[in-house]
């Protein structure tokens, strides 16, 4: 395949790309659209500025365990990732970073971009943030949310882990779960 039409998180990765689990590469072996439905639990946090900046992104409510479902589009090398828990959904536009951040993967909420790298460790896909701007504008990395977010295989099934912090706010957002074998739209 191609450089051009390899999926976009086997041409951010390179070579590692071959040292995903294969329930990871399915999930990410995007060419058009794919969608996967599973279950997670969400916690968010109770703060004032922690719930203001979860709802201005659209982050889902506290659940114990609530469905998931997240499409994923593909365009132009853009992809497109809309996760539904339960009724609320918010959607992310991801892309092969430029320039600076070239080898890295670009994640798009709105006027913010965070740029990450992506890391295979033991099995798992580590989303690793490095920088981050509001319309193209670099922010401070000391000022940059934290963020413990991977992707592994757990008895053969996809599960992900989502945990976003800032100093200021404490946690944000907390979600995690497993989803079923990608499906194509």
């Amino acid at each position: 395949m191609s450089e051009q039409r390899a999926p976009l998180y086997a041409r951010v990765l390179g070579s590692a790309w071959h040292a995903l689990p294969a329930e990871i590469r399915e999930m990410h072996d995007l060419h058009s659209g794919l969608t996967a439905s599973g279950t997670a639990a969400v916690e968010r946090g109770r703060g004032f500025l922690a719930r203001v900046v979860a709802g201005a992104i659209g982050f889902p409510a506290s659940a114990a365990e609530i469905p998931v479902t997240v499409r994923f589009a593909a365009v132009d090398g853009v992809e497109t990732w809309t996760r539904t828990f339960g009724e609320q959904a918010f959607s992310s536009a991801q892309f092969a970073g430029q320039g600076r951040d070239a080898h890295l993967l670009c994640e798009r909420f709105g006027w913010l971009t965070f740029a990450m790298a992506l890391v295979v460790d033991g099995g798992r896909l580590e989303l690793v943030p490095r920088r981050w701007n509001v319309l193209g504008v670099p922010l401070p990395p000391w000022l940059c949310p934290r963020v413990d977010a991977y992707e592994s295989v757990e008895a053969g099934r996809f599960r992900f882990h989502v945990e976003i912090r800032h100093p200021l706010t404490g946690l944000i957002v907390r979600y995690r779960g497993a989803l079923s074998r990608p499906e194509p739209i």
